[in-house]
């Protein structure tokens, strides 16, 4: 994995969090909805250890369609019920899929 992308992403957890993120490993997470891959793709794990809110954290970024923010980092702590790095991924799509019918 890419240093300078894990430090993008450090970088955005200390930013969140205000806590030292420390990198524990890469999980390549497919997640599949009625039969279409909705995201395929790396998540980093990162451990927490001085985070009164959670002791992990799983973190990616990817691209966008907005021009304004052609880049998105995602962060989700590992908290229950996401308590997986395919947990995380499905959560986060839960959430884009709930904020983008709030919008229409």
């Amino acid at each position: 994995m890419d240093s300078k992308y894990l430090e993008e992403l450090q970088d955005a957890i200390r930013e969140l969090y205000h806590t030292e993120p420390v990198y524990v490993e890469t999980v390549p997470v497919k997640e599949v909805f009625q039969g279409q891959t909705v995201w395929d793709g790396a998540v980093e794990v990162f451990d927490l250890p001085e985070s009164p809110e959670a002791n992990r954290i799983y973190a990616w970024a990817h691209e966008t369609d907005n021009i304004d923010q052609p880049r998105r980092t995602v962060t989700v702590l590992h908290v229950a019920p996401v308590l997986s790095p395919e947990l995380a991924v499905r959560a986060s799509i839960l959430q884009d899929y709930r904020e983008s019918n709030e919008h229409h």
